[in-house]
Protein backbone atom coordinates (compact mmCIF):
# COMPACT_ATOMS: atom_id res chain seq x y z
CA UNK A 1 0.00 0.00 0.00
CA UNK A 2 1.10 3.51 -0.72
CA UNK A 3 1.21 5.36 2.55
CA UNK A 4 0.19 8.46 2.44
CA UNK A 5 -18.96 11.97 11.42
CA UNK A 6 -21.16 12.64 10.34
CA UNK A 7 -24.63 14.04 10.89
CA UNK A 8 -26.78 13.39 7.87
CA UNK A 9 -28.64 16.23 6.21
CA UNK A 10 -31.36 15.90 3.64
CA UNK A 11 -30.21 16.61 0.09
CA UNK A 12 -31.91 19.38 -1.78
CA UNK A 13 -31.81 21.65 1.27
CA UNK A 14 -28.24 22.85 0.88
CA UNK A 15 -29.29 26.50 0.71
CA UNK A 16 -30.61 26.12 4.24
CA UNK A 17 -27.36 24.80 5.67
CA UNK A 18 -25.36 27.66 7.19
CA UNK A 19 -21.58 27.72 7.03
CA UNK A 20 -20.01 26.41 10.22
CA UNK A 21 -17.62 28.94 11.81
CA UNK A 22 -14.35 27.80 13.34
CA UNK A 23 -14.51 26.95 17.01
CA UNK A 24 -14.46 30.10 19.05
CA UNK A 25 -15.37 32.28 16.05
CA UNK A 26 -18.37 34.58 16.16
CA UNK A 27 -21.39 34.07 13.92
CA UNK A 28 -21.24 36.31 10.81
CA UNK A 29 -23.75 39.20 10.70
CA UNK A 30 -27.01 38.96 8.85
CA UNK A 31 -29.95 36.61 9.02
CA UNK A 32 -29.13 32.92 8.98
CA UNK A 33 -31.81 30.52 7.71
CA UNK A 34 -32.55 27.67 10.07
CA UNK A 35 -30.84 24.36 9.34
CA UNK A 36 -33.10 21.52 8.24
CA UNK A 37 -34.11 18.90 10.76
CA UNK A 38 -31.78 15.91 10.41
CA UNK A 39 -33.11 12.60 9.22
CA UNK A 40 -33.36 9.78 11.80
CA UNK A 41 -30.02 8.12 12.38
CA UNK A 42 -29.49 4.37 11.88
CA UNK A 43 -28.61 2.16 14.83
CA UNK A 44 -25.02 2.52 15.96
CA UNK A 45 -24.54 5.82 14.07
CA UNK A 46 -22.94 8.40 16.35
CA UNK A 47 -22.33 11.83 14.76
CA UNK A 48 -19.31 13.69 16.10
CA UNK A 49 -21.29 16.92 15.81
CA UNK A 50 -23.17 15.80 18.91
CA UNK A 51 -20.11 15.34 21.11
CA UNK A 52 -20.58 17.52 24.19
CA UNK A 53 -18.22 20.22 25.41
CA UNK A 54 -16.50 19.12 28.59
CA UNK A 55 -15.39 21.41 31.38
CA UNK A 56 -14.67 21.36 35.10
CA UNK A 57 -17.63 21.08 37.39
CA UNK A 58 -19.65 19.00 34.96
CA UNK A 59 -18.31 15.50 35.60
CA UNK A 60 -20.95 12.81 35.41
CA UNK A 61 -20.22 9.32 36.72
CA UNK A 62 -22.34 7.48 34.17
CA UNK A 63 -22.15 3.87 35.31
CA UNK A 64 -24.16 2.81 32.29
CA UNK A 65 -21.23 3.81 30.10
CA UNK A 66 -18.04 3.06 31.99
CA UNK A 67 -17.71 1.49 35.42
CA UNK A 68 -15.48 3.50 37.80
CA UNK A 69 -12.98 0.67 38.07
CA UNK A 70 -12.42 0.80 34.29
CA UNK A 71 -10.98 4.31 34.21
CA UNK A 72 -7.17 3.99 34.20
CA UNK A 73 -6.29 7.15 32.28
CA UNK A 74 -2.53 7.16 31.77
CA UNK A 75 -0.39 10.19 32.51
CA UNK A 76 2.16 11.20 29.90
CA UNK A 77 5.44 10.03 31.37
CA UNK A 78 8.72 9.10 29.76
CA UNK A 79 9.40 5.41 29.29
CA UNK A 80 13.11 5.88 28.57
CA UNK A 81 15.97 5.81 31.01
CA UNK A 82 17.14 9.20 32.31
CA UNK A 83 19.84 10.60 30.09
CA UNK A 84 19.09 8.20 27.25
CA UNK A 85 18.51 9.55 23.76
CA UNK A 86 15.47 7.72 22.38
CA UNK A 87 15.89 9.40 19.00
CA UNK A 88 19.52 8.52 18.42
CA UNK A 89 20.30 6.64 15.25
CA UNK A 90 21.09 3.00 15.73
CA UNK A 91 20.48 -0.42 14.38
CA UNK A 92 16.88 -1.54 14.06
CA UNK A 93 13.77 0.62 14.16
CA UNK A 94 13.64 3.69 16.32
CA UNK A 95 11.12 4.49 19.06
CA UNK A 96 7.42 4.42 18.17
CA UNK A 97 5.09 7.40 18.68
CA UNK A 98 1.40 7.90 17.97
CA UNK A 99 -0.69 11.06 17.58
CA UNK A 100 -4.38 11.33 18.36
CA UNK A 101 -7.02 13.35 16.49
CA UNK A 102 -5.74 16.79 15.44
CA UNK A 103 -8.85 18.35 13.82
CA UNK A 104 -7.17 21.40 12.37
CA UNK A 105 -5.28 22.49 15.50
CA UNK A 106 -2.00 23.08 13.71
CA UNK A 107 -0.27 25.17 16.38
CA UNK A 108 -1.18 22.73 19.14
CA UNK A 109 0.16 19.88 17.02
CA UNK A 110 3.51 21.59 16.54
CA UNK A 111 3.78 22.25 20.27
CA UNK A 112 2.98 18.63 21.13
CA UNK A 113 5.47 17.24 18.59
CA UNK A 114 8.17 19.63 19.77
CA UNK A 115 7.55 18.63 23.40
CA UNK A 116 8.43 15.05 22.46
CA UNK A 117 11.54 16.13 20.54
CA UNK A 118 10.09 14.98 17.22
CA UNK A 119 10.42 18.37 15.49
CA UNK A 120 12.67 21.36 15.99
CA UNK A 121 11.68 24.98 16.54
CA UNK A 122 11.30 25.45 12.78
CA UNK A 123 8.86 22.55 12.49
CA UNK A 124 11.32 20.18 10.77
CA UNK A 125 11.85 16.52 11.61
CA UNK A 126 14.37 16.15 14.43
CA UNK A 127 13.79 12.56 15.50
CA UNK A 128 16.29 10.55 13.46
CA UNK A 129 15.05 6.99 12.97
CA UNK A 130 11.95 7.38 15.14
CA UNK A 131 8.61 6.09 13.86
CA UNK A 132 5.55 8.33 14.03
CA UNK A 133 1.95 7.35 13.29
CA UNK A 134 -1.01 9.72 13.04
CA UNK A 135 -4.35 8.06 13.78
CA UNK A 136 -6.42 10.22 11.41
CA UNK A 137 -8.86 13.16 11.53
CA UNK A 138 -6.57 16.01 10.45
CA UNK A 139 -9.28 18.47 9.43
CA UNK A 140 -12.65 19.98 10.43
CA UNK A 141 -13.63 21.89 13.58
CA UNK A 142 -10.22 23.52 14.07
CA UNK A 143 -8.82 26.52 12.16
CA UNK A 144 -6.12 25.02 9.90
CA UNK A 145 -6.76 21.50 8.67
CA UNK A 146 -4.82 21.99 5.43
CA UNK A 147 -1.86 23.28 7.43
CA UNK A 148 -1.98 20.05 9.45
CA UNK A 149 -2.00 17.92 6.30
CA UNK A 150 0.89 19.91 4.84
CA UNK A 151 2.91 19.40 8.02
CA UNK A 152 2.28 15.63 8.07
CA UNK A 153 3.27 15.35 4.40
CA UNK A 154 6.41 17.39 5.05
CA UNK A 155 7.39 15.27 8.05
CA UNK A 156 6.80 12.08 6.06
CA UNK A 157 9.44 13.15 3.53
CA UNK A 158 11.90 14.45 6.13
CA UNK A 159 11.59 11.39 8.38
CA UNK A 160 12.22 9.02 5.48
CA UNK A 161 15.38 10.96 4.58
CA UNK A 162 16.57 10.67 8.20
CA UNK A 163 16.06 6.92 8.43
CA UNK A 164 12.73 6.99 10.27
CA UNK A 165 9.20 7.40 9.06
CA UNK A 166 6.02 9.37 9.58
CA UNK A 167 2.80 7.69 8.45
CA UNK A 168 -0.91 8.30 8.80
CA UNK A 169 -4.21 6.43 8.94
CA UNK A 170 -7.55 7.22 7.35
CA UNK A 171 -10.05 8.86 9.69
CA UNK A 172 -13.75 9.39 9.14
CA UNK A 173 -13.16 13.12 8.64
CA UNK A 174 -10.76 12.43 5.78
CA UNK A 175 -13.54 10.40 4.16
CA UNK A 176 -15.95 13.25 4.83
CA UNK A 177 -13.70 15.90 3.27
CA UNK A 178 -12.93 13.71 0.24
CA UNK A 179 -16.64 13.12 -0.25
CA UNK A 180 -17.55 16.80 0.11
CA UNK A 181 -14.97 17.75 -2.51
CA UNK A 182 -15.77 14.96 -4.99
CA UNK A 183 -19.53 14.66 -4.66
CA UNK A 184 -20.71 17.97 -3.18
CA UNK A 185 -24.48 17.93 -2.74
CA UNK A 186 -25.02 14.80 -4.85
CA UNK A 187 -27.76 12.80 -3.07
CA UNK A 188 -26.62 9.57 -1.41
CA UNK A 189 -28.62 6.78 0.15
CA UNK A 190 -27.78 7.11 3.82
CA UNK A 191 -29.90 4.30 5.22
CA UNK A 192 -32.01 6.90 7.01
CA UNK A 193 -33.21 8.97 4.08
CA UNK A 194 -31.40 10.96 1.44
CA UNK A 195 -28.27 12.85 2.46
CA UNK A 196 -25.23 14.55 0.92
CA UNK A 197 -21.54 14.77 1.77
CA UNK A 198 -21.58 18.56 1.53
CA UNK A 199 -24.31 18.96 4.10
CA UNK A 200 -22.75 16.41 6.46
CA UNK A 201 -19.33 18.06 6.14
CA UNK A 202 -20.70 21.50 7.04
CA UNK A 203 -22.69 20.15 9.95
CA UNK A 204 -19.65 18.34 11.31
CA UNK A 205 -17.27 21.26 11.52
CA UNK A 206 -16.19 21.61 7.89
CA UNK A 207 -14.15 24.79 7.44
CA UNK A 208 -14.65 26.72 4.20
CA UNK A 209 -11.05 27.93 4.34
CA UNK A 210 -9.91 24.30 4.24
CA UNK A 211 -12.04 23.62 1.17
CA UNK A 212 -10.68 26.72 -0.55
CA UNK A 213 -7.07 25.60 0.07
CA UNK A 214 -7.64 21.92 -0.70
CA UNK A 215 -5.59 20.89 -3.75
CA UNK A 216 -5.36 17.75 -5.85
CA UNK A 217 -2.21 16.52 -4.13
CA UNK A 218 -3.98 16.72 -0.75
CA UNK A 219 -6.85 14.64 -2.11
CA UNK A 220 -4.52 12.08 -3.66
CA UNK A 221 -2.58 11.75 -0.42
CA UNK A 222 -5.70 11.31 1.71
CA UNK A 223 -7.23 8.83 -0.74
CA UNK A 224 -4.22 6.52 -0.37
CA UNK A 225 -4.10 6.45 3.42
CA UNK A 226 -4.27 3.04 5.05
CA UNK A 227 -7.16 2.20 7.34
CA UNK A 228 -5.12 0.12 9.81
CA UNK A 229 -1.58 -0.97 10.62
CA UNK A 230 0.32 -3.09 13.16
CA UNK A 231 3.46 -1.87 14.90
CA UNK A 232 5.28 -3.63 17.73
CA UNK A 233 2.20 -5.55 18.80
CA UNK A 234 -0.08 -2.51 18.57
CA UNK A 235 -3.03 -2.65 16.16
CA UNK A 236 -3.45 0.96 15.04
CA UNK A 237 -6.88 2.09 13.84
CA UNK A 238 -8.78 5.35 13.79
CA UNK A 239 -12.24 4.33 14.99
CA UNK A 240 -13.22 2.28 18.02
CA UNK A 241 -15.51 0.09 15.94
CA UNK A 242 -15.61 -3.47 14.65
CA UNK A 243 -16.73 -2.25 11.21
CA UNK A 244 -13.23 -2.99 9.88
CA UNK A 245 -14.22 -6.67 9.89
CA UNK A 246 -16.66 -5.94 7.05
CA UNK A 247 -13.80 -4.97 4.73
CA UNK A 248 -11.42 -7.92 4.96
CA UNK A 249 -9.85 -10.57 7.17
CA UNK A 250 -6.32 -9.15 7.08
CA UNK A 251 -4.77 -5.70 7.41
CA UNK A 252 -3.74 -5.76 3.75
CA UNK A 253 -7.23 -6.79 2.61
CA UNK A 254 -8.92 -4.01 4.61
CA UNK A 255 -6.51 -1.38 3.31
CA UNK A 256 -6.92 -2.57 -0.28
CA UNK A 257 -10.72 -2.57 -0.01
CA UNK A 258 -10.85 0.96 1.39
CA UNK A 259 -8.47 2.29 -1.29
CA UNK A 260 -10.35 0.54 -4.10
CA UNK A 261 -13.67 1.90 -2.82
CA UNK A 262 -12.35 5.46 -2.97
CA UNK A 263 -10.84 4.91 -6.42
CA UNK A 264 -14.21 3.81 -7.83
CA UNK A 265 -15.67 7.21 -6.83
CA UNK A 266 -19.14 5.83 -6.25
CA UNK A 267 -20.93 8.30 -3.95
CA UNK A 268 -23.10 5.69 -2.25
CA UNK A 269 -20.17 3.33 -1.63
CA UNK A 270 -18.06 6.14 -0.20
CA UNK A 271 -20.93 7.29 2.00
CA UNK A 272 -21.38 3.78 3.39
CA UNK A 273 -17.66 3.63 4.16
CA UNK A 274 -17.77 7.02 5.87
CA UNK A 275 -20.91 6.12 7.85
CA UNK A 276 -19.39 2.88 9.16
CA UNK A 277 -16.17 4.66 10.15
CA UNK A 278 -18.21 7.08 12.32
CA UNK A 279 -19.37 4.27 14.59
CA UNK A 280 -17.80 4.24 18.02
CA UNK A 281 -17.76 2.80 21.56
CA UNK A 282 -17.48 -0.86 20.48
CA UNK A 283 -14.91 -1.49 23.23
CA UNK A 284 -16.56 0.46 26.06
CA UNK A 285 -19.00 -2.06 27.50
CA UNK A 286 -17.56 -3.91 30.51
CA UNK A 287 -18.42 -7.34 29.11
CA UNK A 288 -18.80 -6.97 25.34
CA UNK A 289 -15.94 -4.48 24.94
CA UNK A 290 -13.00 -6.81 25.61
CA UNK A 291 -14.68 -9.45 23.43
CA UNK A 292 -14.88 -6.99 20.53
CA UNK A 293 -11.22 -6.04 20.96
CA UNK A 294 -10.15 -9.68 21.03
CA UNK A 295 -12.09 -10.34 17.84
CA UNK A 296 -10.18 -7.60 16.03
CA UNK A 297 -6.83 -8.67 17.48
CA UNK A 298 -7.54 -12.29 16.62
CA UNK A 299 -8.31 -11.35 13.03
CA UNK A 300 -5.64 -8.73 12.32
CA UNK A 301 -2.91 -9.47 14.86
CA UNK A 302 -1.39 -7.47 17.66
CA UNK A 303 -1.73 -7.53 21.43
CA UNK A 304 -3.44 -4.18 22.02
CA UNK A 305 -5.58 -1.80 19.96
CA UNK A 306 -4.66 1.90 19.81
CA UNK A 307 -7.38 4.17 18.42
CA UNK A 308 -8.56 7.77 18.15
CA UNK A 309 -12.03 8.99 17.14
CA UNK A 310 -13.86 9.01 20.51
CA UNK A 311 -12.71 11.84 22.82
CA UNK A 312 -11.59 10.43 26.16
CA UNK A 313 -13.87 12.66 28.29
CA UNK A 314 -16.87 11.50 26.29
CA UNK A 315 -15.71 7.89 26.33
CA UNK A 316 -15.60 8.09 30.12
CA UNK A 317 -19.02 9.73 30.42
CA UNK A 318 -17.46 12.93 31.82
CA UNK A 319 -19.71 15.21 29.84
CA UNK A 320 -20.51 18.89 30.23
CA UNK A 321 -22.77 21.43 28.63
CA UNK A 322 -22.70 22.75 25.08
CA UNK A 323 -23.65 26.29 26.10
CA UNK A 324 -20.11 27.63 25.70
CA UNK A 325 -19.88 28.76 29.33
CA UNK A 326 -17.10 26.35 30.28
CA UNK A 327 -13.68 27.91 29.80
CA UNK A 328 -11.61 25.26 31.54
CA UNK A 329 -10.15 22.12 29.98
CA UNK A 330 -11.26 18.59 30.80
CA UNK A 331 -8.85 16.65 32.95
CA UNK A 332 -7.09 14.65 30.22
CA UNK A 333 -3.50 13.93 31.14
CA UNK A 334 -2.80 11.06 28.79
CA UNK A 335 -4.23 8.09 26.91
CA UNK A 336 -7.07 6.06 28.40
CA UNK A 337 -6.43 2.32 28.79
CA UNK A 338 -9.55 0.18 29.10
CA UNK A 339 -11.30 -3.04 27.94
CA UNK A 340 -9.21 -5.32 30.16
CA UNK A 341 -6.13 -3.25 29.24
CA UNK A 342 -6.53 -4.29 25.61
CA UNK A 343 -7.50 -0.87 24.19
CA UNK A 344 -5.82 2.55 24.30
CA UNK A 345 -7.85 5.66 23.46
CA UNK A 346 -5.77 8.53 22.03
CA UNK A 347 -8.29 11.30 21.26
CA UNK A 348 -7.63 13.77 24.06
CA UNK A 349 -10.53 16.00 23.02
CA UNK A 350 -8.64 18.96 21.56
CA UNK A 351 -11.90 20.18 19.99
CA UNK A 352 -13.43 20.22 23.48
CA UNK A 353 -10.61 22.30 25.00
CA UNK A 354 -8.87 19.08 25.95
CA UNK A 355 -5.41 17.89 24.99
CA UNK A 356 -3.75 16.89 21.74
CA UNK A 357 -1.94 13.67 22.62
CA UNK A 358 1.45 12.60 21.25
CA UNK A 359 2.81 9.61 23.16
CA UNK A 360 5.51 6.98 22.91
CA UNK A 361 4.54 3.31 22.78
CA UNK A 362 4.54 1.01 24.60
CA UNK A 363 2.88 2.82 27.47
CA UNK A 364 4.58 2.52 30.83
CA UNK A 365 1.63 0.79 32.50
Amino acid sequence: MTQGAGLEATAGTMAAVPPVPAYGASTPPGPVPPAPAPAPLPDGYTPTEKLPVVGPGHTIADTRLVPPQDRPTVALTSVTEPGADPLADGEGPGPLYVVGDVHGYHDELRQALAAQGLIDDKGSWAAGNARLWFLGDFTDRGPDGIGVIDLVMQLSAEAAAAGGYCKALMGNHELLLIGAKRFGDTPVNSGAGTASFQAAWLLNGGQRTDMERLEDHHLQWMSRLDAMAEEDGHLLVHSDTTAYLEYGDSIEAVNDTVTETLQRSDADECWDLFRKFTKRFAFRDEDAGPTAVRELLGTYGGERIVHGHSPIPYLLGEVGSEDGEDDGAPAVEGPHVYADNLAVAMDGGVTMAGKLLVVQLPLDT
